[in-house]
């Protein structure tokens, strides 16, 4: 055990430049994740496990990164063939927002997986009310180059907040953020990920914070401009603490692959996914909903070995 822990802590410090071609034979895969105490991560590590024992020829390694930014330009650069992603690899597929000029036409779905709502946190006793209650506070806006990055800026300005200028934004992934609010270094923060994700269930039992609700026309003010994003309820009790309803907005994520890997690589990939979905389901309940039936929510063109499986799945449906 202790030598595979230093094989992935030496794995995810090294860059590995991966050249694609169609008749490329892969054999050690990369999956780009997202911060250590994030959703991401423990699933990769879970994935990796999976595809290892049981497709032959491969050697997956799970890497810890900065989140959807930082993992759409791993696969960019070859440095990554799988990889989490949270709505914003629609405008980076499409070429849209900061993506505009440049679209990421290589990315490919393999499987829906589930919502990620919007979750803002404000320290208790701050007396932070509103989003606008944000100005002039100290404020988590996650990890560098990540989606809950973009999605904070996004939000802030949905609220007549200038991201630069209103707030002293702060770049911390979940476990850090987690960790400044104990140590009471931040005011606020805005995160993305599942429901009961680590650093908002570790915040919330330990007392330190409160859930803030969004406003219904900065909700829709959001979804207008951002169509990836539908409207969400984090329900009463999800929380330590938390004794009413939540209204915000999540987007569906998506598990995605560079265009260029094999198609009968993919395949088994998408195949084991889902047989082995059980051991998925026990590191994060909320997969739960990454069924064949929820492709319905993936807004880019899935790739020719994932579509291959769901057909032959359709075929056998009655």
């Amino acid at each position: 055990m202790m030598a595979m822990l230093l094989f992935f802590t030496v794995a995810l410090s090294v860059s590995f430049p991966i050249k694609f071609s169609e008749a490329q034979e892969v054999k050690y895969l990369y999956i780009a994740t997202g911060t250590i105490g994030g959703s991401y991560y423990p699933l990769g590590q879970q994935l990796a496990e999976i595809w290892n024992s049981n497709i032959p020829n491969i050697h997956v390694i799970p890497k810890a990164t900065g989140g959807t930014v930082n993992n759409l330009e791993l696969l960019r650069k070859g440095n990554a063939h799988i990889a989490f992603l949270d709505g914003l690899y629609y405008y980076a597929y499409h070429g849209m927002g900061r993506y505009e000029g440049t679209p990421h036409k290589f990315i490919r779905a393999m499987a829906p997986l589930y919502p990620e709502p919007v979750q803002v946190l404000v320290a208790k006793g701050s007396n932070i009310k509103t989003l606008r209650d944000l100005k002039g506070k100290i404020v988590s806006i996650g990890a560098q180059k990540s989606g809950t990055e973009v999605t904070a800026r996004e939000l802030l300005r949905a609220a007549m907040l200038d991201p630069d200028k209103d707030i002293q934004g702060v770049h911390l992934g979940v476990y850090d953020t987690a960790k400044a609010f104990r140590e009471k270094k931040i005011d606020a923060a805005i995160m993305v990920g599942t429901l009961e994700m680590a650093g908002v269930k570790e915040a919330t039992d330990q007392g330190l914070v409160e859930l803030l609700e969004i406003p219904s026309p900065v909700i829709k003010k959001v979804i207008y401009q951002t169509p990836y994003w539908v409207p969400f309820t984090i329900p009463a009790n999800t929380y330590k603490g938390q004794d009413r309803d939540i209204k915000t907005y999540a987007s569906w994520n998506i598990l995605a692959v560079h265009q260029n890997l094999k198609a009968d690589l993919v395949y088994e990939l998408t195949k084991h996914f889902y047989a082995h979905k059980d051991k998925l389901e026990v590191c994060r309940k909320t997969m739960k909903t990454a069924i064949p039936e929820n492709i319905n929510y993936i807004l880019i063109p899935l790739h020719e070995g994932a579509e291959k499986y769901y057909n032959e799945l359709e075929s056998q449906t009655p």
